[in-house]
């Protein structure tokens, strides 16, 4: 099954604080997370005590995301959104290696 999704697609960006976490959890949280196909990028660090989560909301509501943190006690710090053709271009690593040598 092929699956076409437009480069305009908004997707929602949250960034957390977590109460309760550490390495051993935030690993396994993001490979639960990671699986899911309605989660587009995430980013748990278990030392820092933060992340981030790319999701379409569209698909998967704040609430379930949430739900699914609660027990890491997460705090959201903010909040912005992101198109999927913003989130390809800054996947690409030469992207960052022209952002540096423009500058």
């Amino acid at each position: 099954m092929e699956v076409t999704v437009k480069p305009g697609k908004r997707l929602t960006k949250l960034v957390f604080r977590f109460g309760r976490i550490n390495w051993e959890n935030a690993m396994a949280k993001q490979y639960e997370l990671e699986k899911d196909e309605r989660v587009w990028r995430i980013f748990l660090n278990g030392y820092a005590k933060n992340g981030f989560v790319i999701f379409d909301e569209e698909t998967l509501p704040r609430e379930e995301l949430l739900k699914k943190l609660s027990d890491l006690e997460p705090e959201i710090t903010g909040e912005e959104t992101v198109t999927v053709g913003e989130l390809i271009e800054s996947s690409y690593s030469w992207n960052n290696l022209l952002g540096r040598m423009e500058s």
